[in-house]
């Protein structure tokens, strides 16, 4: 079920570099210290992600990791945007260097 505006904004409270863009997304750049610590990061989330069928934009720019996710059935933004997000964090943390 789509999130309001108010809950998005809510949830986007609880989470360190995460953007709404453009009312339907939500964004992070990860930042790593060497390219395939970050391509370790893209095969981990991507794990995660098709265990969910919930499936992120990820740009790969050298060291830059960019995500940004949405739900397209419910045309915006639900609760497992955000759990997956939640998830990528912890997964940052783990192996970022």
């Amino acid at each position: 079920m789509r999130l309001t505006e108010e809950e998005v904004q809510a949830l986007l409270q609880e989470m360190e570099g995460w953007k709404l863009v453009e009312e339907r997304w939500i964004a992070k750049k990860y930042r790593f210290q060497d390219y395939l610590r970050g391509i370790e990061f893209v095969r981990q989330i991507a794990a995660i992600s098709e265990e969910a069928n919930h499936h992120p934009f990820i740009s790969i720019d050298y060291k830059l990791i960019t995500v940004k996710i949405s739900s397209w059935r419910a045309k915006g933004l639900t609760k497992l945007d955000f759990e997956l997000a939640k998830k990528y964090d912890e997964v940052y943390e783990r192996i970022k260097g």
